[in-house]
């Protein structure tokens, strides 16, 4: 599956679903960003339930600030809705795939109770 362009417009659209967005914050002029962005797209031909989104933080400043981005590449991982991983820093492939197996594996009834406490 190709990667979709978040915007303010559509993002919440998009993130508040059922099942897992990822979500890549980039910039063009990032280096570390350039470098994970074929392994981001490697790892979407592999995962067609995901979808894969990327924000450009130039073009879209306000979801930048909505979620707090500090530093970019910051990979964000939201699973029915529920942001449930958000760090900065370019993966290599391997823990990208195991952050993916993580959300995955996650027990999304006791996320929602531990949010709740």
């Amino acid at each position: 599956m190709a990667t979709v362009n978040l915007t303010a417009d559509n993002f919440d659209e998009v993130a508040q679903g059922d099942g897992i967005v990822l979500v890549d914050f980039w910039a063009s002029w990032c280096g570390p960003c350039r470098q994970f962005a074929p392994v981001y797209e490697k790892s979407s031909g592999k995962h067609d339930d995901i979808v894969f989104g990327k924000v450009d933080t130039e073009a879209q400043p306000e979801l930048s600030e909505r979620f707090r981005i500090a530093s970019i590449p910051t990979l964000m991982a939201i699973r029915d809705g529920v942001i449930v991983f958000a760090e900065p820093g370019a993966l290599p492939e391997p823990v990208l795939e195991n952050v993916i197996e993580q959300v995955r594996g996650l027990d999304m009834d006791d996320v929602r109770d531990r949010m709740q406490s």
